[in-house]
């Protein structure tokens, strides 16, 4: 029997922490072993018992969730983190992902699809409601202009950006010239979740032309 897939809940309302324990709770294959009420209290219980996967709310005090994200991925990179929010504004999405983390869950989603949602990101997937997953579209649409003008293929490494085990193997299929239908074949995933990691590969290069992003990566491949 596989061991249950320990949790850190950080949000800064006593309510959402306790519906969310006692949801989780009840899972057998979950098990929440500290709650926060703010970023800074997520890190330090991450630094205590290095849980599996940490839900994280945005807006709280002392540290925020996206601070919080950025320092828990530095130091501890194999933890899991999901968004839990009730925003979808487009600067949150694209920090949040810029951090590390590894999807976002609105708040007002059902019980039974939040417990399936931590479970499918536990194994690999990239958690993002239709909503987000716009938001971020639009996101890259409107700034590829600026960012084919300004583009530099050399950048990834002088900035030093680096890319999930996940997006590397996704990359290295892109490379070989699969579209998105054939990697999720090969990486038995649905072809919308491939499209959204490739959205978050896209972002981290500052491009969503397909040719110059593969440019840019044969570069950051180069020793």
């Amino acid at each position: 029997m596989n061991s249950a897939t320990t949790i850190v809940l950080a949000d800064d309302q006593t309510l959402m922490r306790d519906g969310l324990h006692t949801i989780l709770t009840l899972e057998d294959d979950l098990e929440v072993v500290g709650t926060a009420e703010n970023g800074q209290q997520a890190l330090e219980l991450v630094e205590q018992l290095r849980p599996n996967l940490v839900l994280m709310d945005i807006q709280m005090p002392v540290m925020n969730g996206i601070e919080s994200t950025k320092r828990i991925k530095k130091q501890f990179p194999e933890t899991i983190i999901l968004i839990l929010t009730t925003f979808a504004e487009d600067d949150y999405i694209v920090e949040g992902l810029a951090n590390g983390a590894s999807g976002f869950l609105l708040k007002d989603m059902p019980g039974d699809k939040l417990i399936q949602s931590i479970r499918d990101c536990v194994k690999g997937q990239l958690m993002m409601p239709a909503v987000i997953a716009s938001k971020l579209a639009a996101r890259l649409s409107s700034a590829s202009a600026a960012a084919t003008a300004e583009f530099d293929p050399k950048r990834l490494k002088s900035e030093g950006i680096s890319f999930t085990e996940r997006e590397k193997n996704i990359i290295s299929l892109m490379m070989e010239g699969k579209n998105n239908r054939q990697i999720a074949g090969l990486l038995f995933m649905s072809e919308g979740t491939v499209k959204n990691y490739v959205s978050m590969i896209y972002n981290k290069i500052g491009t969503n032309d397909r040719t110059k992003a593969i440019l840019a990566l044969k570069e950051w491949m180069t020793p």
